[in-house]
């Protein structure tokens, strides 16, 4: 059986105008956190506390972003994109001292970390995203490291999303990252995020996209018992609070997306793991083969249509 204090279908979560909500006022939960919402044209949602760090990331549709900090106003233009298969999107990163106000039509996330540090705001273009072709063969996915400490200077939020084609395998080998070991590992919550549809490659035959699915598991560790074996779905989240997870496999017909949200409580802002050593070895497997030639996934390339 899943876990429950672990894993939410969409819906679980809901919190007035949200699709989901998880923030400290999550059983269990102190250091991350993410919205999620779909505005339709004339709607709004406003951002108004302060102490808390945020990303927005748009996930299908475009927004306009009106934010406030030390008393001066900014407005900011996300292009967005089609869907979350359509390649990098740009991003907004909002510092601790920001309030904001979301307009536009479509679905986007706001990823969190409570702080009172205050880093500079920032729009992050899509051009600017790096982008990561992870691993080989089976296992290849794409990454968008546009809130990796690489790219970004924030406080405490680490965030990036991952595309694993159809019948592929992310998140793996199964990986953990809940102990202080300086060099090695780090302590930090994670949230994973999941959208699914149809592979572009799918033809006229492929269903709606509300028949998309993958699989997601996350066992336990030296830091804590966790059981999770879920079938995924668009708007599902999983809480990792300790534990090794992966991992997240795209069922055949269907791609899966997940964005992840990190932080914890280390002085340093680090994404260190340590695979599970029965699985390690896995690694050295990709040396001998090819990245999937299907990626990367951009805009171009992409034959889906609009937002759904």
């Amino acid at each position: 059986m899943t876990d429950q204090r672990w894993f939410y279908s969409r819906g679980e979560l809901a919190r007035g105008p949200w699709q989901s909500v998880v923030d400290p006022s999550t059983a269990g939960w102190a250091h991350t956190g993410i919205r999620v919402a779909e505005l339709a044209a004339g709607e709004r949602l406003e951002l108004d506390e302060t102490a808390i760090e945020r990303i927005i990331v748009p996930l299908a549709g475009s927004f306009e972003v009106s934010y406030v900090e030390a008393g001066s106003r900014t407005e900011v233009t996300l292009v967005g994109r089609s869907s979350v298969f359509d390649g990098p999107t740009d991003v907004l990163y909002l510092s601790s001292a920001a309030t904001a106000t979301v307009r536009g039509v479509g679905r986007f996330a706001v990823t969190t970390s409570p702080t009172t540090d205050v880093r500079p705001s920032r729009h992050i273009a899509a051009s600017e995203t790096p982008v990561e072709l992870r691993g080989a063969g089976a296992s290849s996915r794409q990454v968008h490291n546009f809130g990796t400490p690489q790219a970004l200077d924030a406080a405490r939020l680490i965030v990036c999303e991952v595309i694993t084609p159809s019948q592929n395998w992310s998140s793996y080998p199964p990986h953990k990252h809940d102990e202080n070991v300086p060099g090695h590992e780090s302590r930090l919550e994670e949230i994973y995020y999941f959208e699914s549809a149809p592979t572009r490659s799918g033809g006229s035959a492929a269903p709606e996209p509300a028949a998309s699915f993958g699989m997601f598991s996350t066992y336990s560790s030296p830091a804590g018992e966790i059981d999770i074996n879920a079938r995924v779905q668009t708007g599902d989240i999983a809480l990792v609070p300790f534990g090794y997870h992966g991992p997240a496999v795209a069922a055949p017909g269907y791609d899966l997306y997940y964005l992840n949200v990190m932080a914890g409580p280390d002085a340093e802002r680090a994404w260190l793991i340590s695979d599970d050593p029965a699985h390690a070895w896995v690694r050295d497997s990709w040396n001998n083969q090819h990245v999937d030639n299907r990626l990367p996934y951009t805009t171009s390339t992409s034959t889906r249509k609009g937002w759904h």
